[in-house]
């Protein structure tokens, strides 16, 4: 039966005729199929400016339109600034970029990017509905640089391509880490006669000054250098350098951590004793060996007079060291920590162990912003000048329209973020002509020397007074204190002059 099917029904010539023809079909169109896929590559795009690069599953680019970039807590404050951008016609707005890692795998940096893109949006919201009718509009933008700023390359090429219509890219906010990666972006678009407002970059290598006056050309930063800080903890603190450490990481080309402990070095001197030293991972949000390290530096510690030890390093080993001094073998003498504005990612750091501040542990730190540095509190006045409660006041009205639910202000970065847009927006509208509906792009980033005085800009954080290389001159430095709950308690404002700025906000002449 079989033999007979197979020369009667498959092997006719019509069925041999057929099946070469059924054959041939499904060969040519598996290779076209292929050839097809040869000459029209995969579809890498997520959305209008964003794609991913090879390699990659991360959406990277700018987007306006409401794209979340593929992260669920980015959706809702996306979509806010989408609404926002379409109300905007053609030709009557200039747009402002937030440049940051949106993509980042480290939850700390998550949370970070959430409030400065939830700040920036309060403050675009208000300079658009609440500003006298002032122009032009700004349109808002968003700008992954990636993981660990990975592809910062092809987003800040992207930026650079936006300075024309319809976009008329005028400024660029965000850069919010002291790291290599985003001093190379500074220095193209700096270089590219972008202007640009850092948020929270406090190394004083990537700032301008009288050594190097033009090493960013339209470079302004509305947060303190790390020298500040170090010398706003000083003032503070008065801590007597004899009966004081620094435990400092060894690893070199982290801007942020390379200047704060030069800063704190500066801040030492006389003190007996040399730095203990630990070497985080090349990415130092990760958690590596380095507890290892610091379970024996506490041994080490025990063995000096100290009671007070500066800390230069990252969030995580921060950490780390809080977690191992806590449980040190001298339990019965008190220590204070004192470090930088990454100390501000201590409360929501899920793996801090909270019992160890009930061990004679304070850990302070220098705060870019707090909420309630501003507020009055009874036996704690507000100062006269630096600063105020209506700016203040007025953010929190702001930041309201920003999320469903209340947005966290305790780590500082959402009032950092609205008082760099608000640099921004103002140097923007400065630099417009009257009668013109924009200004050109050279014209905004010579704005910076005249952001003083009675100019300058009425932070939610301080006062935002620029000096000619455009840092902010004595700007106002929280302390805050991490409490047993994990809170993070406003102890007072610091000062990195020693006091207040005077009512006048004029920087001196830099020797």
């Amino acid at each position: 039966m079989l033999e007979w099917l197979r020369r009667h029904l498959y092997w006719t010539p019509r069925q041999k005729l057929f099946t070469w023809i059924v054959v041939s079909a499904v060969v040519l169109g598996l290779g076209g199929f292929a050839i097809s896929r040869w000459n029209d590559p995969e579809d890498r795009s997520c959305a209008t400016g964003v794609e991913r690069p090879a390699g990659s599953d991360e959406c990277v680019g700018v987007n306006g339109d409401g794209h979340d970039f593929r992260v669920p807590d980015l959706t809702e404050i996306a979509d806010a600034i989408g609404r926002e951008n379409a109300t905007l016609k053609d030709g009557e707005y200039a747009t402002v970029a937030v440049l940051l890692p949106l993509t980042s795998a480290d939850a700390g940096m998550r949370t970070k990017v959430l409030h400065e893109i939830q700040g920036a949006y309060a403050y675009q919201y208000r300079a658009n509905h609440a500003s006298n009718s002032e122009t032009p509009k700004i349109r808002l933008v968003l700008a992954n640089t990636g993981k660990g700023n990975a592809h910062w390359r092809s987003t800040v090429d992207r930026l650079a391509a936006m300075t024309g219509a319809p976009h008329r890219l005028r400024a660029v906010s965000g850069v919010a880490t002291s790291s290599t990666e985003m001093r190379e972006a500074v220095t193209a678009l700096t270089g590219g006669g972008i202007a640009v407002v850092g948020t929270t970059i406090t190394a004083d290598d990537i700032a301008n000054g009288p050594g190097a006056p033009n090493r960013y050309p339209g470079l302004a930063r509305v947060s303190p250098t790390n020298s500040d800080e170090a010398k706003a903890l000083a003032h503070f603190g008065r801590v007597d350098a004899a009966k004081a450490l620094l435990v400092q990481d060894t690893r070199s080309g982290d801007h942020y951590t390379d200047t704060l402990k030069a800063a704190f070095t500066a801040s030492l001197k006389g003190a007996p004793y040399e730095p203990q030293l630990f070497t985080s991972p090349a990415d130092p949000t990760e958690e590596g060996t380095t507890a290892n390290t610091f379970r024996q530096i506490t041994h080490l510690i025990c063995d000096t007079r100290a009671e007070t030890v500066f800390f230069a390093g990252r969030h995580t080993q921060l950490r780390q060291f809080i977690n191992a001094l806590g449980s040190r073998g001298c339990t019965d003498r008190a220590f204070t920590i004192l470090t930088g504005d990454e100390g501000s990612y201590l409360g929501a750091d899920k793996l801090l162990d909270r019992n160890a501040l009930k061990a004679r542990l304070t850990v302070r730190y220098a705060a870019l912003a707090h909420p309630d540095a501003w507020q009055p509190a009874p036996g704690r006045p507000v100062p006269a000048t630096g600063g105020s409660t209506v700016a203040y006041s007025t953010f929190v009205t702001d930041i309201a329209r920003a999320s469903k639910k209340p947005v966290a202000l305790a780590d500082g970065q959402a009032i950092v973020a609205y008082d760099a847009m608000a640099t921004a927006v103002h140097a923007i509208r400065q630099a417009t002509p009257q009668g013109s509906r924009y200004p050109e792009l050279a014209d905004v980033v010579t704005q910076w020397p005249q952001v003083k005085g009675s100019l300058r800009v009425q932070g939610a954080g301080g006062w935002i007074c620029l000096d000619n290389y455009g840092n902010p001159y004595n700007k106002a430095v929280p302390i805050v204190e991490l409490a047993l709950d994990g809170t993070q308690r406003f102890v007072q404002i610091a000062w990195p002059e020693g006091n207040p700025p005077t009512t006048a906000c004029l920087p001196p002449k830099k020797k």
